[in-house]
């Protein structure tokens, strides 16, 4: 068994779609209509063949719960590894990405986190 997918909650695909690969860099791997939205994922372009992030709508009210609360509550709702986090960090805000929180060493990685424009918080890490 291994992990092919994962998903973030999206408040408008498109506008995830575009800031997940013009600003991010991941490339975008599927993009099938499902009804009125899509199954929408996009991929590392070091990585084409391995997890796929799924794109996911927050149309069902339990998820745009869910979404909102961990948000708030500043919880990240997945996490990326990074090879450099600081020269990550100095790029992304370069483009304009919004931090809740700056590189900072925990532990054994260092982490920072970040606000995706489509409601959810990302974490970054380095280890």
């Amino acid at each position: 068994m291994r992990i092919t997918h994962t998903s973030v909650f999206v408040s408008d695909q498109d506008e995830a779609l575009k800031f997940y690969t013009e600003t991010l860099g991941f490339v975008k791997k599927q993009d099938v209509p499902v009804g009125k939205f899509k199954w929408l994922t996009v991929v590392s372009p070091d990585d084409p063949e391995g997890t796929e992030l799924l794109l996911e709508p927050n149309d069902n009210p339990v998820s745009q719960a869910y979404q909102k609360g961990i948000f708030e509550q500043g919880i990240p709702a997945t996490a990326f590894s990074v090879a450099d986090i600081r020269a990550e960090y100095e790029k992304l805000k370069s483009l304009g990405v919004a931090f809740t929180m700056e590189p900072t060493a925990v532990a054994d990685v260092t982490i920072a986190i970040f606000d995706d424009t489509c409601g959810n918080l990302i974490q970054v890490m380095q280890t």
